[in-house]
C-alpha cells in the first residue's frame, strides 16, 4: 500500500546557524494512505545525519544512461564514498498520532514550533500541540506521550493552503477549494477567533497562501483560476491586487524571506515564475519565467539563507535548485558541458541559472530548507523522505560539484 507524506520541519534549540556534523533535525509529517483509517500525523526526530560525499559527475561514463542522471540516489557505490561528521547510520524516531482521513498539508508555527496546524481531506483545519512528542523525543522516549487538539474549524470543502505569519506568533490563514480564505486570531496560546467572514476573490480553489515576511497584515494567494491575489486584512474582504500568473493552475508560491519584494509561483503546466512586486502597478512584474520542467511543479520554496536560491519540485520526478543570481559564462559553461556531455548525456540547453538536478525519487510532493542547517534541503516522495546538502549551496563541504544525501 502507497503512503505519501506531506511535511514542514520543526524548528528546534540546537543552534540557529549549524554547520557541524552529524546532525539532527525535526519535522512533523501526515499521511495520504489510500486507506483513509490508516492515515496519522507524525512527529519524527532524524539525528546522525552524516551522509556521503559523491560527485555529481562521475569518474566514469554513465553506459546507456539518456537522462541527465546528475544525482543517482540509488547508486550502490555509497559505501565507498567518503563519510562526513561521524560514522553509523542515522538514527529515526517517530511518534503517532490519529488523524481521521488524509492530511492535504501541515504547518508548524516558527515562533512557537510545538504548535502545527494540518488540513485535512474533511474539510477539517486543526491546530494541535506536540510538545509532549517533541520534549519525549529530544530525550529519546518513546512511549508516554500525547498529541492535544487545541481547535478544529470546518471549511465548506476541503483545501490546501495555509499558512502561519511569521511576525504575529498564532495568526493563520486557510483556504479551500470552495474559493474561500479564512483568517485565524490567536486568543491565548490555545485558543483562537476564526473570523466565519471569509476573504472571496479567487474564481476556482485557492491553492496556497503566504504571509508577507516584513507586513504582518499581508499575504499573497494563488488558485487554479491562474492568478495570484494580495490580501491586506485591514482592508475588507476584497484583494488589493490581482493579477494574472500563469496560463494553467497556480499550484504554488514563495515569499523571499530575505528579498520581501521576490514573490515566486509554480503551475501546472511545468512553469515557474519570478516577480519582482515593486513593479505590479508597472504591468509587468515578471523578472525570471523558466520552462525547464515539463510536468505540474508540486513544491516552490526560496532559501532562508541566500535570497537569490530557489529550490523547485515537479511532477517529472526531479528536484532541481537554482541561483537566480546566475548569468552565462561561455568558458566555465563550455567546460563543464563538454565534461558532462561526454559523462551523462546532460542536454544542451540547460539554463545557466540551473545549480543542481536531484533525481531518483517517485511522485515528488513536497521539498523544503533547514532554516537553521544552512544549504539543508528535505523532499518527500512516494518512495519517502531525503535529506540532501549540495555543496555549493552555503555547505561547508570542499568540492563545488558534490553532493551530501540521507535517505528515509
Amino acid at each position: 500500500m502507497v503512503t505519501q507524506f506531506v511535511f514542514d520541519i520543526v524548528r528546534d534549540t540546537l543552534g540557529l546557524v549549524r554547520t557541524e556534523f552529524p546532525q539532527t533535525m525535526y519535522f512533523i509529517a501526515g499521511t495520504q494512505a489510500e486507506d483513509a483509517s490508516l492515515n496519522f500525523i507524525g512527529i519524527f526526530k532524524m539525528s546522525n545525519i552524516t551522509g556521503k560525499r559523491r560527485d555529481l559527475v562521475p569518474s566514469e561514463p554513465v553506459a546507456g544512461n539518456s537522462d541527465m542522471e546528475i544525482d543517482n540516489s540509488d547508486s550502490d557505490d555509497d559505501d565507498d564514498n567518503e563519510e562526513l561528521g561521524g560514522s553509523g547510520s542515522p538514527s529515526l524516531q517517530l511518534h503517532k498520532v490519529a488523524h481521521n482521513g488524509c492530511v492535504n498539508r501541515i504547518r508548524a508555527m516558527a515562533q512557537n514550533p510545538h504548535i502545527c496546524a494540518s488540513w485535512a481531506a474533511n474539510g477539517y483545519v486543526q491546530v494541535w500541540d506536540f510538545s509532549s512528542h517533541l520534549n519525549a523525543l529530544a530525550e529519546s522516549e518513546t512511549q508516554g506521550a500525547q498529541g492535544a487538539s487545541l481547535v478544529k474549524f470546518e471549511h465548506k470543502d476541503e483545501g490546501y493552503a495555509i499558512d502561519w505569519n511569521p511576525i504575529v506568533p498564532g495568526r493563520l490563514v486557510s483556504g479551500d477549494c470552495k474559493n474561500c480564505i479564512y483568517l485565524w486570531e490567536p486568543r491565548s496560546d490555545e485558543a483562537w477567533n476564526v473570523d466565519t467572514k471569509p476573504f472571496i476573490g479567487h474564481a476556482a480553489s485557492v491553492e496556497d497562501l503566504q504571509w508577507s515576511p516584513t507586513e504582518p497584515h499581508v499575504f499573497a494567494s494563488c488558485s487554479v483560476d491562474g492568478t495570484i491575489a494580495i490580501w491586506d486584512v485591514r482592508l475588507g474582504k476584497s484583494a488589493a491586487t490581482s493579477f494574472k500568473a500563469h496560463n494553467a493552475d497556480v499550484n504554488v508560491i514563495s515569499w523571499n524571506r530575505l528579498a520581501s519584494c521576490m514573490l515566486a509561483s509554480g503551475s501546472d503546466d511545468g512553469t515557474f515564475s519570478i516577480r519582482d512586486l515593486r513593479l505590479l502597478k508597472e504591468g509587468d512584474s515578471v523578472v525570471a519565467h523558466f520552462e525547464y520542467h515539463k510536468h505540474p511543479i508540486t513544491s516552490i520554496e526560496w532559501s532562508p539563507h541566500e535570497a537569490s536560491t530557489l529550490a523547485v519540485s515537479s511532477s517529472d520526478n526531479q528536484l532541481t535548485i537554482w541561483d537566480l543570481s546566475l548569468e552565462n559564462d561561455d568558458e566555465e559553461d563550455a567546460e563543464f558541458r563538454a565534461k558532462t556531455k561526454e559523462q551523462v548525456n546532460a542536454p544542451e540547453d540547460l539554463p545557466p541559472q540551473l545549480l543542481f538536478v536531484h533525481q531518483g525519487q517517485k511522485d515528488l510532493k513536497e521539498i523544503h530548507w533547514h532554516s537553521q542547517i544552512p544549504g539543508m534541503l528535505v523532499s518527500t516522495a512516494a518512495d519517502g523522505f531525503n535529506i540532501l546538502m549540495p555543496s555549493n549551496i552555503h555547505t561547508t563541504l570542499p568540492s563545488p560539484r558534490m553532493v551530501l544525501e540521507t535517505r528515509i
